[in-house]
C-alpha cells in the first residue's frame, strides 16, 4: 500500500502496539487481562454511553484500577457522553472522583468535557474518544494543542489517512478499532434510536435500530417510500463486525500505537477468544520477520475466529480499499460448532494433574469434545472428560450451567490460569 513502510524490513525500529480490551464489568476486566490485554477501558453508565449493558459503579472502577496496577497493566475511564446542560455539575464531581481512584487516562468526545478535567485534574493523560470524529491531520493537531496525548481515530479512515495523521502528529498516540461491531453511523454519531424510540446512542442509550428488520413501501400514489420495522423487512442498516487480525503487520507498519477491541457488552467467552488471538498475532508478528510464517499463523487465528465465535460475518471495514459489501443484509449470525461451556475459577495441584474448580455456563457432557483457551490463545483439546460435583465430590457425567451457578470440578495433566474458558464442540444431532 501506498505511504505505507513495509513492515518486515524495519520491524525493528517499530514499538509493539498496547492491546486494549473493553471491560463491562469487573469479572470482563481480569478476564481480559488474563488473556493478554495490556489496558482495559471502562465507565459508569451515566457518563461512558453505555447506560444498560455496563455493571461498573465507581467503587469498582477503583479496585478495578487498583487490580490493574498491582499486575502492571493500565485501565483507561470513557467519560465520553456528549453532555447536555444538566449534566455539566455531575460531571464535575465525577472528575474529582476519579481523580482520586488515579486511572491512566480519561477517554472524551466533548470540548466541555475536557476543560472541566483540564480545570479539576490538570495531570489526567486525556484521550480523544472515537465520538469526536477526528479524521485529518490538522483536526489532530487541533486535539493535541488541547492538551491529548492519545488519539483514537474514526473508524472510516483509510490506512494510507492514518499513517499521514500519525506522522504529522509524532509523539501523539493514535489509536484505532481493530475488531468488533461496526456502527452504520459515522463514528457512531447516530441519531435514529432517539427519533424512533426516544433513547440516544450520544447519551449512551442506543436501542440499536441498524439491527432492526425493515421493510420498504411506497407512499401512497407519491414516488416517495417509507421504511417500516416488521417481520418481514430486511436488515438494511445492519454492518458486519470488524476484524483486522489479517492485516495487523500493516496497521504496525502505519506507526499505530494502540489496537482497540469493540465490544463492553460482550461476554468473557468473547473476550477471552478475542483478546487471545490479537495477543497471540501481536506477539508472533513482533517476534519473527519471515513474512510467510506471519501470514500462516495471521491466517490460522483468522480461521479461528471465524468458526468459533458468533458474529455477523466480518468485514475490513473502510481501512483497506476495495472492500466488499460492509452489510449484513440477514440479520443472522453464522452459525459456529462450538459454545461456552465455562470457566476457570481455580486450579489446585493433584497427585494426577491439576484439578480445576470450573464456573459452568452451559449443558457440559462428560464425553463431549471440549477446548480449554488459556492466555494469549494457548489452546488444549480434551475428550472424554472426568467431571465431579463440587459439594459432594460425587462423579458427573454431566452439569447445566444456568448462567453460571453450577461449579464443577475437573482434573488436567496441565494447569490452567484462572479465568481461562472452555468450550464444546456441539454434538451434531441425529437424523
Amino acid at each position: 500500500m501506498k505511504g505505507i513502510v513495509k513492515l518486515y524490513k524495519f520491524m525493528k525500529n517499530i514499538s509493539k502496539p498496547e492491546l486494549l480490551a473493553p471491560a463491562g464489568n469487573l469479572e470482563k476486566l481480569k478476564t481480559a487481562f488474563a488473556h493478554g490485554a495490556d489496558a482495559v477501558y471502562c465507565g459508569v453508565p451515566d457518563f461512558s454511553l453505555r447506560t444498560r449493558v455496563n455493571d461498573f459503579s465507581i467503587e469498582d472502577i477503583a479496585e478495578g484500577i487498583k487490580y490493574a496496577h498491582k499486575i502492571g497493566k493500565r485501565v483507561y475511564v470513557t467519560l465520553n457522553v456528549l453532555a447536555h446542560e444538566n449534566l455539566l455539575d455531575d460531571i464535575k464531581e465525577h472528575v474529582k472522583i476519579l481523580k482520586k481512584i488515579g486511572p491512566d487516562a480519561i477517554f472524551i468526545a466533548d470540548p466541555g468535557v475536557a476543560e472541566i478535567v483540564k480545570e479539576i485534574w490538570p495531570e489526567a493523560k486525556l484521550s480523544l474518544s472515537t465520538q469526536a470524529n477526528c479524521t485529518n491531520s490538522a483536526s489532530a493537531s487541533f486535539w493535541a494543542k488541547q492538551g491529548f496525548k492519545r488519539l483514537i481515530l474514526s473508524r472510516e479512515l483509510s490506512l494510507e489517512d492514518i499513517a499521514l495523521i500519525k506522522k504529522g502528529v509524532g509523539d501523539i498516540e493514535i489509536e484505532v478499532f481493530v475488531h468488533g461491531a461496526l456502527c452504520s453511523s459515522y463514528s457512531g454519531r447516530c441519531f435514529l434510536s432517539d427519533y424512533f424510540v426516544g433513547r440516544s446512542a450520544n447519551q449512551g442509550d442506543c436501542a440499536q435500530p441498524c439491527r432492526w428488520e425493515y421493510e420498504i413501501k411506497p407512499l401512497g400514489h407519491k414516488k416517495a417510500l417509507i421504511i417500516e420495522e416488521d417481520n418481514k423487512g430486511t436488515y438494511l442498516l445492519n454492518s458486519k463486525d470488524l476484524c483486522l487480525i489479517k492485516r495487523l503487520p500493516e496497521i504496525i507498519a502505519a506507526g499505530v500505537n494502540a489496537f482497540k477491541i469493540e465490544g463492553r457488552a460482550k461476554s468473557v467467552y468473547y473476550l477471552a477468544n478475542v483478546i487471545g488471538a490479537y495477543r497471540r498475532a501481536i506477539d508472533f508478528i513482533t517476534a519473527n520477520s519471515d513474512q510467510e510464517l506471519i501470514n500462516k499463523e495471521l491466517e490460522y487465528l483468522n480461521v479461528e475466529l471465524e468458526a468459533k465465535l458468533n458474529h455477523r460475518g466480518y468485514t475490513e471495514g473502510f481501512m483497506f480499499k476495495g472492500e466488499e459489501n460492509l452489510q449484513n443484509y440477514e440479520g443472522n449470525f453464522p452459525s459456529s460448532e462450538w459454545e461456552f461451556c465455562g470457566q476457570v475459577i481455580s486450579s489446585v495441584k493433584v497427585d494426577d494433574g491439576y484439578a480445576l474448580k470450573v464456573k459452568v455456563h452451559n449443558t457440559l457432557l462428560a464425553d463431549d469434545e471440549l477446548e480449554i483457551i488459556g492466555p494469549s490463545y494457548n489452546i488444549l483439546n480434551l475428550q472424554k472428560l472426568k467431571m465431579k460435583d463440587m459439594k459432594t465430590g460425587e462423579d458427573m457425567l454431566e452439569a447445566h450451567g444456568g448462567g453460571g451457578e453450577q461449579e464443577i470440578i475437573m482434573v488436567t495433566k496441565q494447569d490452567w490460569p484462572d479465568y481461562s474458558v472452555l468450550r464444546r464442540k456441539i454434538p451434531k444431532t441425529a437424523s
